[in-house]
Order: C-alpha cells, then structure tokens, then sequence
C-alpha cells in the first residue's frame, strides 16, 4: 500500500500552480456538487492561497488550514514539539492561518497553545477550538462546567480572544451556544458556531442553523462523503453561516483506496499535483466552503496541502470526473 509520505515522494518536483481562475458556468443536469461550484469565486495573487470571506463579517481567511484532532500527542517530547513547531510554521510561513481543536482532542489544546507561544507565531495564526460538556445521549451541560473547560482553552492557547468555539458534536445546543453567546458579547471569542461529523445528527443541525445565530458550522465533507452538500451546505449559503470542513481526506479512508494510481492526468486543468491537492480542491469547489481543515503532524504534508488552496479550481464538468474517477475506486 502506498501511503501519503511515498506519494510525496512520486510527486516530488511537482509545483504548486500559481494562478486562480474562476469556476466556469453551471452545466445543465448538474450533480449537487458541480450546482455549487460557480464562477465568480476570490481570486488570488501568484503564490497564495485563495481568501474565503466569513459570511457574517466579511473577515477573508485563506482557505486551507490546519486540524488538530489526532495530531499531537498528550506525551509529547522535544522532539514532537519540535515537529508541530514545524508544522505550524509551515502553515504560517505558507500564508495560512486556521487551527482548529478542541478541547476533547487530547493535548492538542496545549501543545499548540505552547509550541505557537514559543515559535512566536500564536498573533499570526487563527485559533478555532471546541466546547462540550454534555454528556451523551442528549444529557443537559452544567453550565458551570462549560465555563469552565472554556477558561481552560484560554489558558491551554494562552491567548486572550479566541476566533472561534463551537460546540462540539451537538452537545446540548441551547446551554453552551447561550454560554458562547455571553462569551461573544463580552469580547472573549469572536464567532460562534457547531458541529458534527455524524451524518445521524444532520437534522439536528439543521434546526441549530435556522434557530440560533451562528457564525459557523464544522461539518464533514469529501469527494468520497458527501452527504452534506444535500441540505447542510445550501443551507449555509441561504443562512449566511461559514463553513469548517472537516475530514476532507474522508478519515483517511481513501490513501488505502488510492493505492499506487497516479493522480489523473487532467487534474493540472485545475492546478492538482497530489492526490491531498485533488482532494481538496473538490471540498474548495463548493461556494459554501469557507475553510478546509485537513490534519497532519507533517511539515510537508502541510504545504502539500495548502497547494490544494492555490491555483485555479475543478469547474463542474471536472468535478464530475473527480466523483466518477473516486466511484471507481476499489473499496467503496
């Protein structure tokens, strides 16, 4: 089996393109999908990474970040720390800027909060973490406890606001977005949002977005599962809600599907080296994305990955392509 680090190596000489493009007109008989990718999209200068705007503020943030779920460990040494510091500086260094955690990822919390500190690159970086303090099955959070493990993200990120917390796998909506709502309000954190990467809770959080005023929505999204782009995905548009995606490499699941296959020949129509790259550009060809957040404890992985941010994007007759040439693929 090949796995990422090798395809590195295959694709190595293989540059980053450097020009964005729109995405070209709707093609009639559209999939979901390519109805979402339209022209008219931000550009970018040659070499960075193209803006989304945050739809309830305008805020432009580059659209391929960071995740930091089973990234960093709770036992890290210095030579770990040293490795995220690099990681980190990559994608700072590469022109992006969105780290997302939580406070149930471990350490991550912490050891971001520490290595960014020491790095000296904590103000240049976007810090988006997650609260939850309900217990399963729809049991109430204590509202004490949720403030709480809040105060603890601040200390563990030693940052005085934080971007953004959500609550974080529909944990008890009404008490901990009420909480990050006061939160907001005083000037401690500066949006607000949900999440979910269970397709069960889909319906829930569709009345999340149509009842509370939320920023941002977290969601899981990929070429391989894309469920969200029925109803959560056009529902951000017509809500005006950003949009985190999560696992845009489908957990994983698809470096195994993957195997030795070269990328597609036709994937330098829209500036694709790297499989990560392919990927990633058909998360970024849905209008409703604002970020993708792949994760990696790699330094090379993440500027592979902020590749997938530049450069022109699939149009819908690529992005058709993309979902035939995945169908195919053994271990659907």
């Amino acid at each position: 089996m090949v796995t990422r680090r090798e395809w590195l190596q295959i694709a190595a000489g293989a540059g980053a393109a450097m020009m964005l493009k729109g995405c070209g007109n709707i093609a009639d008989g559209a999939t979901p999908a390519v109805e979402a990718a339209t022209g008219g999209l931000p550009t970018a200068a040659p070499g960075e990474l193209i803006l989304r705007a945050v739809p309830s503020s305008g805020e432009l943030l580059p659209a391929v970040g960071l995740g930091g779920a089973n990234t960093f460990s709770e036992t890290a040494g210095a030579e770990d720390f040293s490795a995220i510091g690099e990681v980190l500086r990559a994608l700072v260094d590469g022109g992006g800027k969105v780290f997302d955690t939580a406070a149930g990822y471990g350490a991550s919390e912490e050891v971001s909060g520490r290595v960014a500190a020491e790095a000296g690159i904590a103000d240049r970086m976007w810090w988006a973490t997650k609260v939850n303090v309900a217990g399963r099955g729809g049991t109430p959070a204590d509202p004490a406890a949720v403030r709480e493990q809040l105060e603890r993200s601040f200390s563990r990120l030693r940052i005085p606001k934080i971007d953004l917390i959500q609550v974080h796998n529909m944990g008890d909506p009404p008490t901990q977005l009420g909480i990050l709502a006061e939160y907001k309000a005083a000037g401690r954190i500066r949006y607000t949002g949900i999440t979910t990467t269970s397709e069960d809770q889909y319906g829930q959080l569709e009345s999340v977005m149509r009842e509370y005023p939320i920023d941002f929505i977290g969601i899981d999204y990929a070429v391989d599962n894309r469920g969200a782009e029925e109803r959560i995905l056009p529902l951000a548009l017509e809500r005006g809600i950003g949009v985190l995606v999560y696992l845009p490499f489908g957990r994983s699941r698809m470096w195994a599907r993957i195997g030795s296959r070269p990328v597609p020949e036709w994937a330098a129509e829209f500036d694709a080296s790297t499989w990560a790259q392919f990927m990633l550009k058909f998360v970024l060809a849905h209008q409703a994305v604002t970020v993708a957040t792949p994760g990696t404890s790699d330094a090379a992985h993440m500027l592979d990955n902020l590749g997938g941010g530049m450069g022109r994007l699939p149009t819908p007759e690529h992005v058709r392509r993309m979902i035939e040439v995945v169908e195919a693929l053994p271990g659907a």
